[in-house]
């Protein structure tokens, strides 16, 4: 056994089934003759999700900060149909232009085609194949940073291919990436570990399909317990997309339509008094910290912070927020307590109310949040000291240091 300058053992082999390698930047393998070899990262964006267009905002970001001095960068775009697609370097082109949000087909190289990540963890090599065409290899890749939101990227189906695949990743694994995306499954994590959540109540499809008179009762008693508005809104999406401010019964049957477009499966939430508070967590060697926290204050031309308050509109957050000392210390021992309470890794954004009561109450984790060079994450940590290329290079790192497999 060796020991990394860290003091972590490293498994010189594979003994137990599973890889132990620390592919850190000054372990990557050299030869005497050749220059030492940057690390290289596959940043992989857009995806399947509704959340489409803002994964190709946050590559752009990512891919203008990383360090080109120290790592060689690979784009590669998921277009809507799922196709893997090898993308142009060029972030500039991936920005909201017009109110639009961008899409992988905007910057991919070729209509056609697609690019495949091996399935042998002996094997980093990526390869692109187009039809007619004889494939082409692009090289290894030591690790990538997946910047897709929602179904499909952050769910954990992305995290459990590059398991199979042997490949180092950014971010959490597969079971805290299911848990953060799923907000029923969450919150009932987070009830487990003692942390306090709002009132809710969940219809699945199947009480739908199967009795939809009872189901909309369900939803109909738990405002009679806990009062008007509701939020209705898809369990298994995030940026605010599909979610409905209720105000009364009769826009309830919209709010469910909209909700069930992004999701068969919604969640009915009720309304908080109090103020948003959110909270970076990022993971160093010695353990996840706390950033400052931010305020969402409400918007004034929007109901509550939906998708265009956020990414259209750009509504501004407070950072810091303006919180007592104990208060910012209270938020930031539960934003610590809720990432290792779904076992998460690397980075997560964590969503609280600050009740009129003076309680804290969690809404929900994301565990690859936005990253836009307006989002709130990267915003809390340059306030906290990290800058965005920093903060990129520091989840690149983390990732590097952390072997895949059983963990």
């Amino acid at each position: 056994m060796a020991r990394s300058p860290q003091g972590r053992t490293l498994c010189q082999g594979t003994t137990t089934g599973y890889s132990q390698r620390d592919m850190s930047t000054e372990n990557l393998p050299q030869s005497p003759e050749q220059p030492p070899r940057k690390p290289r990262v596959a940043v992989v964006f857009g995806g399947r999700s509704s959340e489409h267009g803002i994964s190709v905002v946050t590559a752009g970001a990512v891919l203008r900060a990383i360090d080109r001095t120290k790592y060689d960068v690979l784009p590669i775009g998921i277009t809507r149909e799922g196709r893997w697609a090898l993308t142009v370097d060029e972030p500039e082109r991936m920005a909201i232009t017009d109110r639009r949000t961008p899409e992988v087909e905007d910057v991919a190289e070729s209509g056609e085609g697609g690019v495949v990540l091996p399935l042998d963890p002996g094997n980093r090599e990526v390869v692109v194949s187009e039809p007619g065409s004889v494939p082409k290899a692009l090289g290894e890749v030591d690790v990538v940073f997946p910047v897709l939101h929602g179904p499909y990227g952050e769910d954990g189906t992305l995290q459990g291919l590059l398991e199979l695949s042997g490949v180092p990743y950014v971010g959490s694994g597969v079971l805290a990436s299911a848990v953060g995306q799923d907000k029923e499954y969450m919150k009932r994590v987070f009830t487990s570990f003692g942390l306090k959540v709002g009132p809710y109540v969940v219809i699945r499809p199947r009480e739908w399909e199967q009795d939809e008179p009872a189901a909309r009762k369900k939803i109909v008693d738990f405002a009679g317990e806990h009062g008007w508005p509701l939020f209705v809104k898809p369990a298994r999406a995030g940026s605010s997309i599909g979610i409905t401010k209720v105000d009364d019964i009769a826009g309830l049957g919209d709010a469910i339509a909209e909700a069930q477009r992004h999701d068969p499966k919604i969640l009915v939430e009720a309304a908080l008094r109090g103020r948003e508070i959110e909270c970076g967590v990022l993971e160093f060697e010695d353990g996840p910290r706390a950033s400052v926290p931010s305020e969402i204050p409400p918007p004034d031309t929007h109901a509550y912070y939906d998708f265009e308050a956020k990414y259209i509109d750009s509504t501004p957050g407070i950072v810091p927020a303006p919180l007592t000392p104990e208060e910012t210390a209270e938020v930031q021992r539960l934003a610590v307590d809720a990432f290792e309470a779904a076992s998460c890794e690397g980075l997560v954004r964590a969503d609280f109310f600050l009740t009129v009561e003076g309680e804290f109450v969690i809404n929900e984790i994301n565990t690859m949040p936005g990253m836009t060079p307006i989002s709130m994450y990267p915003q809390m940590w340059q306030a906290s000291g990290i800058t965005y290329p920093d903060l990129v290079d520091k989840l690149i790192q983390a990732a590097l240091r952390r072997p895949t497999g059983l963990r």
